[in-house]
């Protein structure tokens, strides 16, 4: 069994496979950054397992490698980007510091990007917002795979939905598909054999399904709370694609399935709250630590040993993480080296 992986050492290899499809570094940084970030808070389905697939976008041509997200319009306290079918990290990263620089001048910014790629986990685009001591939210959406309440096919994408909070010590942070279950979590169980729980999926007579290999093709994703994330999924339709007048729906592309030089035409929207326009910080500080520690003091269920705020249970992966290394399951370390053959880069021993 191969040993934990050093943060540094993941970083670096990713870096290296973007770079050598003729991403630049800047963007390969950043790309590798996100995807590795990901995988320090043990979510391995939206971290490095995705590099090789990225990697065959990029090679092919439906990512961009001389992507240059650039405003197509804006006021004072918002703006619509438009992605050039680049990468969706690089994409994302560049709505986001556009977002809080506008929050910075004017309080309050809504930045969203359309036409750019797969855009990875949200939170990571939050995380950067709370750094930064703003408040943000952050919505996407995706070629559809999740049913509605009452229809036998999907309707709308497994929508994300994040948003991080600054703290005195780690942000509060929440990452979560508008679908019962991300996708990528179907295909990771189904590749390691276990049972899909029958919360999980809609089978074609709109009954639920445990037989995940009819993911994507002839089931779909059953909606996170029925009608709520139904709704909430309709939401992220609106800000993600609607407004900034980007693709919807079906008409958005498989950055999985489709070829590789076909764009996927994603949207993503980042929603940024200056808390220091506000309100003045060490008040901020006190009253959420009080929030915090309030809910902590909640009684804690029969076999509980307490309540979390969203997030912790990931910032204590990563504490252990980024002092240990990263603990990689097989399937993630299968993809790397899958990335490795396509980019001709040998694979760290340490994967």
């Amino acid at each position: 069994m191969n040993s934990r992986v050093p943060l540094n050492v993941l970083r670096t290899f990713a870096t290296d496979c973007f770079q050598a499809t003729g991403l630049n570094s800047t963007d390969s940084s950043t790309a590798a950054e996100t995807l590795t970030g990901t995988d320090l808070l043990g979510v391995f389905t939206h971290g490095t397992k995705l590099l090789a697939g990225y990697l065959r976008k990029l090679q092919g041509g439906g990512y961009r490698t001389a992507a240059i997200p650039r405003i197509e319009r804006e006021g004072p306290a918002w703006a619509v980007i438009d992605g050039d079918s680049g990468l969706g990290q690089v994409g994302c990263h560049n709505a986001m510091l556009t977002a809080i620089q506008k929050a910075q001048a004017c309080g309050v910014a809504f930045v969203s990007i359309r036409n750019t790629g797969h855009i990875g986990a949200a939170g990571q685009y939050a995380l950067l917002a709370a750094r930064h001591g703003c408040a943000a939210m952050i919505t996407g959406n995706d070629i559809p795979s999740v049913a509605a309440p009452g229809s036998r096919t999907a309707v709308l994408g497994s929508n994300p939905l994040a948003f991080a909070i600054p703290t005195d010590s780690n942000p509060i942070l929440l990452d979560i598909a508008t679908a019962a279950v991300a996708g990528g979590k179907v295909y990771a169980a189904w590749q390691r054999g276990e049972t899909i729980p029958p919360t999980w999926l809609i089978g074609p007579d709109g009954l639920p399904t445990t037989d995940g290999s009819l993911y994507p093709h002839s089931a779909a994703l059953a909606p996170m709370a029925g009608h709520k994330g139904y709704g909430l999924g309709l939401w992220c339709e609106v800000l993600s694609g609607l407004i900034p007048g980007g693709h919807m729906t079906w008409q958005v592309g498989s950055w999985m399935f489709d070829p590789v030089d076909r764009p996927s035409w994603h949207n993503a929207s980042m929603t940024v709250i200056n808390i220091d326009a506000m309100t003045d910080r060490q008040q901020f500080n006190s009253r959420i630590r009080t929030l915090i520690d309030e809910i902590h003091a909640a009684p804690p269920a029969a076999g509980a040993t307490g309540v979390l705020l969203p997030g912790e249970r990931e910032f204590d992966i990563a504490r252990e993480a980024e002092k240990l290394g990263i603990d990689l399951p097989a399937d993630v370390r299968a993809k790397l080296q899958e990335a490795a053959k396509l980019v001709s880069i040998p694979l760290p021993a340490e994967v």
